[in-house]
């Protein structure tokens, strides 16, 4: 008998989650850089982001100030980054983005 691997049935539920668009703000504290925190998202999690806008200065190589970031992912995928940004103590705002289309 052919079983399939947990794993496996845990990417399959995720291909078939639906993506939403968000914005995401994360205030930076100097705790983590803001190059690592975007690698974080694609690496770890497969988020893809573009960066709208970053007002961010640099002092002794921490990350100060504010970043907006727009996303597009599942709710598990977004749960997750959250509990990544908790975790490192970032504090985050996220707003799902809604585009009008007119025919």
């Amino acid at each position: 008998m052919i079983t399939q691997s947990q794993t496996l049935q845990v990417l399959q539920n995720k291909i078939n989650l639906p993506k939403k668009e968000f914005i995401l703000e994360i205030e930076l504290n100097g705790k983590m850089k803001f190059e690592n925190i975007l690698s974080d998202m694609c690496n770890q999690f497969g988020i893809y982001h573009r960066v709208l806008s970053a007002n961010v200065e640099y002092v002794e190589g921490r990350s100060f100030g504010s970043v907006q970031l727009y996303i597009n992912a599942n709710s598990d995928d977004r749960k997750q980054l959250e509990l990544y940004l908790n975790k490192n103590k970032l504090l985050n705002t996220s707003v799902e983005y809604v585009c009008r289309k007119y025919f």
